[in-house]
């Protein structure tokens, strides 16, 4: 089983990668602001800001608490609570000055240009797979009886907040008769269609799950039908329940 990342760990990744570290300098800026526009407000705004800031600070706490209990990834956890941190700084900053808000929002839309959160970069037991590759498994006989895919792409914000979900359900549930895959068709687009997974629109089909018994496809989610009405999100729970995986574990079990 992977190993957890370490404080340390957690550290040396908002350092490093772009998108984090921008995000902290955008934060930390505003203490530096803050500090630096003290002598120039007035008590009365003065005391108003410091009215706000502990209301900020409160809300921001009861949103992560909540947010910590409800959701199942860290990517999911911290893209949440960054959306969050920017509202409050916001408005914080147009409590201050309006100019100083616009500042904060082209400071974040820059970064949005510029830089992506990153994905869970575990793959458990499951293995990257070109196209080409996946066709090969799936029609050869000697492989798994069941294939269990998730296509998904780099791009997408969606698949990043659900990126460590298959991963870890690839530890607990693979087996010879299950194995688990992973298609990016941002780098193989050609897989989409293949696949029957829409990419327009506002991308709701990604990630999609499909569930190949015999080169056969058994089942996926979401469902092939692009006007359907939205999926619920992706969970854990969600794919185990969906696609059995419990029982065919507790099968595979008994057959031997």
């Amino acid at each position: 089983m992977e190993k957890k990342r370490s404080p340390i760990e957690w550290l040396n990744l908002m350092v490093s990668e772009p998108y984090y570290l921008f995000h902290f300098l955008a934060f930390f800026s505003y203490l530096v602001v803050r500090s630096s526009a003290s002598p120039l407000l007035s008590p009365r705004l003065t005391h108003h800001l410091l009215y706000r800031e502990i209301q900020a600070i409160l809300a921001f706490s009861l949103l992560t608490v909540v947010k910590m209990v409800r959701q199942e990834t860290w990517e999911a956890f911290i893209a949440d609570m960054l959306f969050f941190a920017k509202v409050f700084l916001l408005a914080l900053a147009l409590v201050m000055d309006y100019n100083l808000a616009l500042w904060y929002l082209g400071i974040f839309f820059v970064i949005y240009i510029l830089t992506q959160q990153p994905a869970y970069q575990g793959l458990g037991t499951s293995s990257k797979l070109t196209p080409l590759q996946l066709e090969t498994l799936l029609t050869e006989g000697n492989t798994s009886r069941f294939w269990l895919v998730e296509f998904r792409a780099s791009f997408s914000p969606a698949c990043i907040r659900t990126s460590q979900c298959f991963p870890e359900l690839s530890i607990t549930y693979s087996h010879k008769n299950l194995s688990f895959g992973i298609v990016d068709i941002g780098i193989f687009p050609n897989a989409a269609e293949k696949f029957g997974i829409y990419l327009g629109g506002s991308m709701d089909q990604l990630p999609t799950y499909i569930l190949f018994e015999n080169a056969v496809e058994v089942s996926r989610i979401p469902h092939l039908d692009s006007e359907a009405k939205s999926s619920p999100p992706i969970t854990k729970r969600l794919i185990s329940r969906h696609f059995e995986l419990d029982l065919r574990l507790l099968e595979y079990v008994k057959g031997n």
